[in-house]
């Protein structure tokens, strides 16, 4: 059974599921979209054309769909798509795509968004993305499946994270972070494998091994990234995780972080 508290205010022309939950304040346009069971706690505001799948929890103070902020951005019928199962905390804002763009910013499925995070448009996040409070999407990046993304992170523009990535709090990233790698630092620097992170996610020691041996190719024998991908793809199993890195180095568009001279 849908509940709608008594203050919220909803446009007519919008789509609410069965099961949906409205607190109090929440205000909702007219082309919006809600999958059942999900949750807006209070004071909630949702414009445009966006669509929220099931089962999100939507917590107080954030705003979804609002107009980017593109000085380009002519009032275009742009939106935000967002998928189920995610959590977005207080304060959170994701803002509307551009004609720049596809004209969607979208969000994955299984997302956990801390309090304050903004995801800027055009982004696309995948899912099972945890983003740390404050952590900052600039336009046009994307970030792929079960990245990690730490505190007061700011990611520029048009810039890349990989899958099973980990990006240290306070930094800032600059360029493409590799799947599968941490990276940290005011202007963010790889600090190897993400082994830690792989191994929680179910990855096995021999792949893990031979990222490794992926990662010495690739940063530490002086190569071109061109050799170095052409040694990686002669020397080391054609796996879908080396596929898969392979891939995103060569569709960099930014360039690629690099390791610091301090790490390892």
């Amino acid at each position: 059974m849908t509940e709608i508290h008594e203050t919220a205010i909803i446009h007519k022309g919008a789509e609410i599921d069965e099961d949906v939950k409205i607190g109090p304040y929440c205000i909702i346009g007219e082309k919006v979209k809600i999958g059942s069971g999900t949750i807006l706690h209070n004071n909630v505001v949702i414009e445009g054309r966006v669509e929220i799948g099931k089962d999100n929890q939507i917590f107080p103070f954030t705003s979804i769909g609002l107009p980017p902020q593109d000085l380009k951005y002519k009032g275009e019928d742009t939106g935000v798509k967002i998928g189920r199962g995610n959590t977005i905390r207080e304060y959170i804002t994701i803002h509307r795509g551009s004609v720049g763009g596809d004209g969607y910013t979208t969000l994955g499925d299984n997302n956990f968004l801390m309090a304050y995070v903004h995801i800027a448009h055009d982004c696309k996040v995948g899912n099972h993305v945890i983003m740390a409070n404050a952590a900052t999407l600039g336009g046009h990046v994307e970030v792929e499946d079960h990245v990690v993304i730490g505190g007061l992170v700011a990611v520029h523009q048009f810039a890349r994270i990989g899958a099973y990535a980990m990006i240290g709090g306070f930094s800032g990233v600059g360029q493409d972070v590799p799947p599968y790698m941490t990276a940290s630092g005011p202007r963010a620097s790889l600090y190897g494998l993400n082994s830690i992170g792989l191994k929680r996610n179910g990855f096995s020691d021999e792949t893990i091994s031979e990222l490794k041996q992926a990662y010495k190719i690739l940063f530490r024998e002086k190569l071109s990234l061109k050799e170095a991908l052409k040694k990686i793809q002669e020397e080391l199993p054609y796996t879908d995780e080396i596929a898969h890195l392979i891939e995103f180095i060569n569709k960099n568009r930014r360039g690629i972080c690099r390791p610091s001279t301090n790490s390892k």
